[in-house]
């Protein structure tokens, strides 16, 4: 397979320029050498490096998260172990932000319960909760 331009290799995976563009910017993808064109010629293996990262963002990863995975994928050190630990981690945070909208979930409910539907707006409880400074305990 020849070089690519950033258009090829964006239509490839399945993203914009600019993400290609913003990925470079965060030292995600090297910025490949231009042709005489002047266009950016890049190598074959981007397509796989960008396919990494776009699965590791649709997997919930953050940009440092994801630059640790290419490091350790880039490591003759790492273990497959040192990788298994960023994904419990990772499962980790998952847990708690599901407990965390859990949370989030029931005090919206609560606030829902209070509608008193033939009330004006004026006088809509949940408009009042709202402005009430929120108790810690």
């Amino acid at each position: 397979m020849r070089s690519l331009t950033i258009g090829k290799l964006a239509r490839e995976v399945g993203v914009g320029v600019e993400t290609v563009r913003f990925y470079e910017r965060e030292g995600l993808l090297s910025e490949p050498p231009r042709g005489e064109s002047g266009y950016r010629h890049y190598a074959p293996e981007t397509v796989t490096r960008l396919q990494f990262i776009r699965h590791a963002k649709e997997l919930g990863f953050s940009l440092a998260e994801i630059r640790e995975l290419l490091s350790l994928r880039a490591s003759p050190e790492a273990s497959c172990d040192d990788v298994r630990r960023q994904i419990l981690a990772k499962i980790t945070a998952v847990q708690e932000k599901r407990r965390s909208l859990a949370r989030l979930e029931r005090a919206l409910e609560a606030l829902a319960e209070t509608c008193v539907a033939e009330a004006p707006s004026s006088e809509c409880p949940i408009l009042e909760a709202l402005e009430r400074v929120p108790e810690h305990g």
